[in-house]
């Protein structure tokens, strides 16, 4: 009695393996664009983090357009006056300024600001 030997033949791995390799052609790159996106909005939300305690320093110290902002780690400082717990650091690599009281705050990434 002659037994069968069941087992893939060339064409059948050669079509998986190009099926797994459009999956993957696909997937790859929508993950990165999906972890971009996440550090973009990250980076945005620290954005607002920052001109909110920026609008809360200006209200406590009854500051006008001309005076001079607090820095990062002032508005991050230690103590009763502490706007921000943690300081804020940019997930895409950036940094971020602080140039007025009546201005938002930038990110050195180009193109990222607070919207209103």
């Amino acid at each position: 009695m002659l037994r069968r030997r069941y087992a893939f033949t060339l064409i059948e791995i050669l079509v998986a393996i190009t099926v797994l390799a459009i999956i993957i052609g696909i997937a790859i790159p929508n993950f990165l664009r999906a972890r971009e996106t996440a550090r973009t909005r990250q980076c945005i939300t620290n954005l607002q983090r920052i001109d909110s305690a920026l609008t809360q320093w200006a209200i406590d110290n009854h500051a006008s357009g001309s005076t001079t902002p607090p820095t990062l780690p002032e508005l991050c400082g230690s103590g009763t006056t502490t706007y921000l717990r943690t300081t804020p650091t940019c997930p895409l690599g950036g940094s971020y300024g602080i140039t007025s009281v009546t201005s938002p705050p930038t990110c050195s990434i180009g193109g990222l600001h607070v919207t209103p």
